[in-house]
């Protein structure tokens, strides 16, 4: 995602802060925050998982895992601290970081489960705005994927990419000189070595079995 100068950040105006869950415990995160009536999103994608039997499952799993982004204002975090499954506010104990505000209500007004997953961490490369749709005006790296594209979006408080599927002709290029047909592709982005990140043969890991995460559900108390 794009740069941006720090953000001022008064205790009166309300800001997207990123929450520290317990592990695998996003969606529980998610649920109290909607009983507690404080604005929050959890960006999903949505894959299909195969169990021993045989049989296929389609499941909505959290694009950014151990996170969960909460829209308060900064002396309400008290608040959201007290909440079960959150272990700590991205920033320091006093002082939360604010996420742009701009990147987050995009993701939360345009993000399509089916078309967005998880990405190894990217910060270099060929950059990109995409200039269509709900997500227009965000920034990110382009990589080639099957004859298409995806744009690579970071959070760089959180360290984590995501990738976005795109048509190439709903991004325009940030360097016009380089022409697109020149960036990597997913096979050439080094994969790290990680555990996975649910263990589905876990009762307390078991990520809901959804096809679809409800409107309703990520409530916006305004």
């Amino acid at each position: 995602m794009r740069k941006k100068a720090a953000i001022a950040c008064s205790s009166n105006e309300r800001h997207w802060f990123a929450v520290y869950t317990t592990s695998r415990h996003e969606k529980q995160v998610a649920r109290h925050l909607h009983q507690r009536q404080i604005e929050h999103f959890l960006p999903v994608y949505r894959t299909q998982h195969r169990w021993k039997d045989g049989s296929r499952v389609v499941l909505d799993l959290p694009l950014f895992p151990g996170y969960v982004l909460v829209r308060i204002r900064g002396n309400d975090r008290v608040g959201v601290l007290e909440v079960p499954g959150v272990v700590s506010m991205v920033g320091t104990l006093s002082h939360p970081a604010p996420l742009p505000d701009l990147e987050v209500e995009a993701l939360r007004a345009g993000l399509d489960p089916t078309r967005a997953v998880p990405h190894p961490l990217l910060t270099t490369g060929q950059r990109v705005r995409i200039r269509t749709g709900a997500l227009a005006g965000i920034e990110g790296i382009v990589v080639r994927r099957k004859g298409g594209y995806r744009v690579v979006l970071t959070l760089d408080l959180l360290m984590q990419s995501i990738a976005i599927e795109v048509d190439g002709d709903d991004v325009e290029l940030l360097d016009a000189s380089i022409p697109l047909a020149l960036e990597v592709t997913d096979k050439e982005i080094k994969q790290p070595q990680r555990s996975p990140l649910y263990q589905l043969n876990c009762l307390d890991s078991y990520p809901e079995l959804t096809v679809g995460i409800p409107s309703n559900a990520m409530a916006r108390a305004r």
